[in-house]
């Protein structure tokens, strides 16, 4: 069987991408796969890393200001478009997969130029510019949230499927917090600002990891590789907190962690409903359409996360927040009851068969 998977710009397009090929990969015995990313974003430095074959293509996101930019990236469009068409008539896929990212729009329109079977992914609670201008050209659509359906009603036949990075998240081996230092007995906060890390969101916190000398619980805090050497730079953390610029397996240490505060991206989202850990989110302002914010607001309505915008964010703020939860256990365990509670899906495995159905 031969795949051919898109996807590009950030972790949360990237590593579903690279959960759907897992399970390809220990479905399929004799599976090719070839990934089209862009030539400058994180998959192109990732995928070849995994072994992938991997082709970049030169794309970028459209801009309301960058005029000349965008004339250019029309051109390179039709450009990729002829490039995709030539790469998939000498590579012969099955199927080509698109998970999301400005990268997928050229890669999935000449698929469905060439009559190859297409599939697409949405991982958002509200969709992308690509994947909704996109769904009147494939033979199918998953989506991560069952709400989202409603944008995509010029598509053949779409599916429920959940964020394949929730079923990664769940086959992480644990990691004991005793691992980085904490006792057994401590009530691990897990902090972490997305995939790359935030400047905006690491100023945020610098104050707060400052003022929990006495706190009754402990802190691992994840700055992101590129901001690690700037925050630790004249900070005098509390002796409860352990910062780190990264932290491989972070699902495996989410098992046995108490909370988690991070950003709103919906592969951290898959991945708290996955793992059933109660979570203070921060979305990011600076996403289109707003999003996390409505990830977030998708799980504080099923009772099982608190929200804080981040304008609205403080030492105060934050300290009150986690003491309502570390503080209050009727409102923690309720938390859990509702995780408990929620159906997951087991999305790789739904994406893999529904597939292979398309392709029959």
């Amino acid at each position: 069987m031969k795949i051919i998977v898109s996807a590009g710009g950030t972790g949360g397009h990237i590593y579903p991408a690279l959960a759907i090929i897992k399970k390809f990969q220990e479905k399929e015995k004799n599976l090719e796969v070839l990934y089209i990313g862009t030539h400058d974003r994180m998959e192109k430095d990732i995928v070849p890393k995994l072994g992938i074959k991997y082709i970049p293509i030169e794309i970028y996101g459209f801009s309301k200001t960058k005029i000349i930019r965008d004339i250019k990236n029309i051109r390179l469009i039709y450009k990729d478009i002829k490039k995709c068409k030539k790469i998939m008539e000498e590579f012969k896929p099955d199927i080509v997969i698109g998970v999301g990212g400005y990268v997928t729009y050229p890669v999935i329109r000449a698929a469905h130029s060439l009559s190859i079977k297409t599939f697409i992914h949405e991982q958002n609670s509200i969709a992308g510019k690509s994947n909704i201008t996109l769904a009147k050209y494939v033979d199918l659509v998953g989506v991560s949230f069952e709400n989202s359906k409603d944008y995509f009603k010029t598509a053949r036949k779409v599916v429920w499927t959940g964020n394949p990075c929730g079923e990664n998240a769940k086959s992480a081996s644990k990691i004991s917090k005793t691992t980085l230092g904490f006792k057994e007995s401590d009530k691990l906060i897990i902090i972490v600002a997305g995939s790359l890390g935030s400047s905006a969101f690491n100023e945020k916190f610098k104050v707060f990891l400052k003022t929990v000398d006495d706190a009754p619980y402990k802190i691992l805090y994840v700055t992101g590789k590129k901001y690690y050497d700037d925050f630790i730079s004249n900070s005098n953390f509390s002796k409860n907190v352990k910062v780190v610029p990264y932290f491989d397996n972070l699902s495996g240490l989410m098992k046995d962690a108490y909370l988690l505060i991070s950003r709103a991206g919906a592969s951290t989202i898959s991945e708290i409903l996955a793992l059933k850990i109660p979570s203070i989110l921060i979305p990011s302002p600076y996403v289109a359409n707003n999003h996390q914010y409505y990830n977030a607001l998708d799980l504080v309505n099923l009772g099982v996360a608190e929200l804080i915008e981040e304008k609205n964010l403080n030492p105060d703020l934050i300290q009150v927040t986690i003491n309502e939860l570390i503080n209050n256990s009727k409102k923690y365990e309720e938390m859990k009851k509702n995780l408990d509670n929620l159906k997951t899906q087991e999305a790789s495995t739904i994406i893999y068969n529904e597939i292979k159905e398309l392709l029959k």
